[in-house]
């Protein structure tokens, strides 16, 4: 078992890192944090201008892992993704010329403006941790991780993800404009010069490593087992909702609740976690009915309604009989 207190100060230096750089986003920090201490991936989904790419860089230099940007654009070809392989002619062989997606964390910009055949060159390094190329698989370094961003407003030229690969997000980040204090402070912080030049390192690779262990070491009770599987299995007969979860989000919400759990200083699992990560773990993996739609109801308050909906378990799924 990893040595809990040590993971959990090695989370708190990162957040606390991220902090100095996205401002008043808290919330959204944490969530980016608990992807990478889960191993999963993350979609933030948000307007233009508010953080995005910042937050994306700020875990990365704050983690110490190799960070690529993809910026994805209608004439991305998968190769520009995945890497190609040259002919060398002094040595007569072929050679493999890696791709950006070769990196511990990967930041892919715009997602939704690449077509659906460039998109899919990001499915096999997400969920096999390897590329195919030409035949030959080349691995990916670990710890691996894609944080993709999307803007929700501007529709046109754009290619929407498929559910398939919506599911392969283990997570959906949305950071929101600032406050207007928060908009001052920002102001205030860049007056001079950006606060990521300043960023440094608070933890390495091997940290990130150990940090994923610990985390799955968290002890999660039956009950809370029962519970999580219960609000997934809702959203499938959910009226507002014309398709719903697949287990890989019952296994997306045990996992980052187990991460919620250590960041929070616990070594079990509460139901107040997993009620806190519903909606960011479920809401991008169902399709709300259109009439709810019309109605305007969005996927997160489906969510929301699922979870209110669903019986909590008892005072035995705190843990607290393991005292």
């Amino acid at each position: 078992m990893q040595d809990e207190s040590a993971s959990r100060e090695v989370a708190k230096r990162i957040l606390e890192n991220v902090k100095a750089v996205i401002i008043g986003k808290d919330q959204s920090i944490e969530l980016g944090v608990i992807a990478m201490m889960c191993g999963g991936h993350a979609l933030i989904e948000d307007v233009p201008g508010v953080g995005k790419t910042m937050l994306a860089r700020s875990i990365a230099r704050s983690a110490g892992c190799t960070f690529k940007r993809i910026q994805f654009t209608p004439d991305l070809l998968p190769t520009d993704v995945t890497g190609v392989s040259i002919y060398n002619q002094k040595s007569g062989e072929f050679e493999f010329r890696e791709g950006p997606i070769i990196s511990q964390l990967v930041l892919a910009d715009e997602i939704n403006r690449a077509t659906p055949k460039t998109q899919s060159a990001l499915l096999e390094a997400m969920e096999e941790r390897q590329v195919t190329v030409e035949g030959v698989t080349h691995e990916v370094p670990h710890p691996f991780m894609v944080m993709a961003t999307q803007n929700p407003v501007e529709y046109e030229g754009t290619f929407p993800l498929p559910e398939a690969q919506l599911d392969r997000f283990l997570l959906m980040i949305s950071l929101g404009y600032p406050t207007m204090e928060e908009e001052l402070s920002i102001i205030e912080g860049q007056r001079l010069a950006h606060p990521i030049d300043n960023l440094r390192s608070v933890a390495t690779a091997e940290d990130i490593t150990n940090l994923q262990a610990a985390a799955r070491d968290i002890f999660v009770d039956d009950l809370i087992r029962q519970y999580i599987v219960s609000i997934v299995e809702a959203t499938r007969s959910q009226t507002d909702i014309a398709l719903g979860s697949s287990p890989r989000g019952s296994i997306g919400l045990f996992r980052a609740s187990q991460a919620l759990a250590l960041i929070r200083g616990r070594d079990y699992v509460l139901p107040d976690d997993v009620k806190a990560l519903a909606a960011s773990v479920l809401s991008h993996r169902v399709i709300v009915a259109a009439p709810a739609r019309m109605r305007g109801v969005s996927a997160a308050e489906v969510i929301d309604a699922v979870v209110e909906q669903t019986p909590v378990p008892g005072a035995q799924a705190a843990g607290w009989f393991r005292r």
